[in-house]
């Protein structure tokens, strides 16, 4: 029974069990909270993960740099690009969110999830301040997500600087890095449950039409990141690498259709790596650098969704979001995105960091955990594409690019 089980790939378990939480809810009615505690206890674990995925998986990200002086010709460049592109893609889903709206249209008064959360009245002093972790205990305690971040970068920071020395513990993060993913995966398996149960209390409580604007986010949700592709990306390798858009596309195929078809950064980096060497030209030194640097910091795909969901549950829990918000939402959700891990499903845990931060119910993740594979198979499209698109600029950029080699492969 088991095994029978586990051999049936996590997304279509998922996906059943949204299915069988719609039926059940709708024929079973309100009653079905009596279910929840069973969601809950998903929801729980996600946020366990929280703290100790960020911190183990942005310090390890840092310290992948390998070498401080790396943060010049080629780093400096693709850092900048990492965090330009990410910025515009968080944006974009709060654009999106915000006029298409999404959430708006469904009556959630039969939820009992508590008070509203008031708006916030953080001044951008206030905002400046809480972010030096004063005490970096506390705030892990706390899970305040943004002075945990900023620490987190300045350890890898440190590491790096301290060379040889820090490779003891530079050991230690990636192995907890690793073992975090594992965990993560682990705690995925619960996801079917959850989603049962989750999705039998909001069909059974809401009706059809939490249902219709759930198939609006997963319709933005593939908007948004086909506009990333298309625009960020082909104007990246258009006007920075000045090269034919359709030739790098072409190039990157075999890396579209593995990370389509496995949601997950790190197990198409062998096929990224080989495209951008072999199809694309690109240099074997920058290919490894950029292309491994960007499976675990360059995730725009996630980084969009996590705004547009935000604004989501934000609709449909009639919390008002300030522009202080929106700063901070953008924030948390390009760092968020570096902290993801790049395995199937890091996406539903970055969102309990932004929603606790802007006063989002965690309910929300009952609306999205369902359809969360179906997303995350475009997200991950849009990351892997990222990934060589700024591997290619840099190298373009830095003179580490075979021009001959691109038009080549594309003959063959």
């Amino acid at each position: 029974m088991m095994k029978t089980w586990f051999a049936i790939p996590l997304w279509q378990r998922v996906i059943g069990a949204l299915v069988l939480g719609i039926i059940v809810g709708r024929l079973w009615g309100p009653e079905a909270e009596s279910i929840k505690i069973i969601g809950d206890v998903f929801v729980a674990f996600i946020k366990m993960l929280v703290v100790p995925l960020i911190f183990f998986s942005l310090v390890a990200g840092v310290a992948a740099i390998g070498d401080i002086r790396k943060l010049g010709a080629v780093g400096g460049r693709a850092m900048l690009l990492f965090i330009v592109s990410g910025q515009i893609a968080v944006w974009l889903g709060l654009f999106l969110g915000t006029v298409l709206a999404p959430g708006l249209g469904v009556d959630t008064t039969a939820l009992n999830v508590g008070d509203t959360p008031p708006p916030s009245e953080t001044t951008w002093r206030d905002m400046i301040m809480g972010m030096i972790p004063q005490s970096p205990v506390q705030v892990m305690a706390d899970v305040n997500v943004l002075p945990l971040i900023i620490f987190s970068l300045l350890i890898g920071i440190g590491i790096l600087m301290a060379k040889e020395e820090g490779a003891p513990v530079l050991k230690i993060f990636e192995s907890g890095s690793v073992v975090m993913q594992k965990v993560t995966m682990v705690v995925m398996e619960l996801t079917p449950f959850g989603v049962f149960a989750l999705m039998a209390w909001v069909a059974g409580t809401l009706g059809f039409d939490a249902l219709a604007a759930l198939g609006k986010l997963v319709a933005l949700n593939y908007l948004g990141c086909l506009l990333i592709i298309a625009i960020i990306y082909g104007g990246m390798i258009k006007f920075l690498a000045k090269l034919p858009v359709i030739d790098f596309f072409r190039g990157i195929i075999d890396a579209i259709a593995v990370s389509y078809s496995t949601a997950s950064s790190n197990a198409t980096l062998p096929v990224t790596l080989r495209c951008a060497r072999r199809n694309l030209g690109v240099s074997n030194s920058v290919a490894s650098f950029v292309i491994s640097l960007g499976a675990t910091i360059n995730m725009n795909g996630t980084a969009m969704y996590l705004g547009l969901a935000t604004l989501f549950g934000a609709q449909i829990f009639g919390v008002d979001l300030t522009w202080g918000d929106y700063f901070l939402i953008s924030i948390l959700g390009t760092l968020g995105a570096v902290g993801a891990a790049g395995i199937p499903g890091a996406g539903l845990i970055m969102m309990a960091l932004v929603f606790g931060a802007v006063g989002v119910p965690l309910e929300t993740i009952a609306f999205v955990a369902g359809v969360d594979r179906i997303m995350d198979m475009m997200r991950t499209t849009t990351n892997v594409s990222g990934d060589a698109a700024v591997a290619t600029t840099v190298a373009a950029m830095t003179g580490e690019l075979d021009r001959a080699e691109m038009i080549s492969a594309d003959d063959v």
